[in-house]
């Protein structure tokens, strides 16, 4: 093994015990625990070394050593193997989302078993209007001169707006404006509909053109992204458990609180095919820079809608919260591509 490769080995045990005991590690400590084949006296060396490029630091005057924030990247970064699921874990997941009814429930449902599988916070993205086709788009009539429109997506999101009609309208004409709205919108991105919405009226009859102005006008409205519903988060009481990880508390919470903050850390990962990690000030906030965010996007049919993710102390368990993070992303885009 190379000087380089040992020094890998010795920050990975490092790591490991720091993850395990929250205690800073010493050289006895790391050769009385793992097979590193080499002596004491090398083993200090090696964390001398490691002290050096920036990777463990000496957090008080003991002689133990913690991972810094480019100590923990390090090893994220050359993690090999995940901890896979256990099949009980497996089963959890499984049985949980399928009793999943529409979006909303497998959401919801994605967040509670994320908190549970790995003691942080969860987060899950809802899918974005943006990146979402139209499934289907339908009217009801609720009197002679109000309209319900439902907005159907391929991802399972349902938007609906009573619509007051300038004038009363009969159920052959509500048929008609249902058909046109349904050929010219099916299937397309919704990012894509305020141009196809804008060139609609010229597809129907004149007398219908301002009915038709009246529901495309409500229709641009639902297609505008609302900010309170795009992030679900669960387990914030799991952070309580862990106190000793975050010096201050509050900052976190707070943060928690910026929903944008949250969806810029997501945003990294749904377009990505692996699991992304920010660990401290990767965050890019101040309030998270005690913590470590991992993420998953989730997609239908190759296609990337939002993210899953969780949030805890540097100091986690990366190979076993990656994996779970990925299993429940990767359930959730199944259960969505079902539906």
């Amino acid at each position: 093994m190379g000087v380089e490769d040992r020094k890998l080995e010795v920050l990975r045990a490092i790591v490991e015990d720091f993850i395990s005991t929250n205690e800073p590690v010493g050289s006895k400590g790391l050769v009385d625990r793992h097979n590193l084949g080499v002596s004491p006296a090398t083993v200090r060396n090696d964390m001398a070394a490691l002290e050096e490029d920036g990777l463990i630091a000496q957090p008080h005057t003991s002689a133990g050593r913690v991972p810094t924030d480019a100590g923990y990247r390090l090893f994220v970064d050359k993690l090999t193997e995940i901890k896979p699921l256990t099949g009980a874990e497996k089963r959890a997941i499984h049985t949980f989302l399928d009793g999943a009814v529409d979006l909303d429930d497998v959401l919801h449902r994605a967040v509670r078993t994320l908190a549970q599988l790995t003691r942080n916070v969860a987060v899950v993205q809802y899918p974005s209007l943006s990146r979402s086709r139209v499934r289907h788009l339908e009217l009801v009539m609720l009197t002679s001169s109000r309209l319900m429109l439902v907005l159907i997506t391929d991802t399972g999101r349902v938007e609906q707006r009573v619509v007051e009609l300038p004038a009363e309208v009969v159920d052959t004409v509500v048929y008609e404006l249902r058909a046109t709205l349904n050929a010219r919108l099916r299937d397309r991105l919704l990012s894509e509909a305020p141009e196809v919405i804008g060139d609609l009226p010229v597809h129907v009859v004149p007398e219908l053109r301002g009915l038709l102005v009246t529901l495309t006008s409500v229709l641009l409205e639902v297609l505008v992204e609302r900010g309170t519903d795009r992030i679900l988060l669960g387990g914030t009481a799991n952070l309580t458990e862990r106190a000793l990880d975050f010096p201050a508390i509050r900052p976190v919470l707070e943060a928690l609180e910026e929903q944008v903050v949250l969806l810029r850390l997501l945003d990294q990962s749904v377009s990505s095919s692996r699991v992304v990690v920010a660990i401290g000030n990767e965050t890019q906030h101040e309030g998270l820079a005690t913590t470590a965010v991992v993420s998953s996007g989730y997609g239908v049919r190759g296609s990337a809608l939002g993210a899953v993710g969780v949030l805890g102390p540097r100091r986690m368990d990366y190979a076993h919260t990656m994996a779970r993070v990925a299993a429940v992303a990767r359930y959730v885009g199944t259960l969505l591509e079902e539906r």
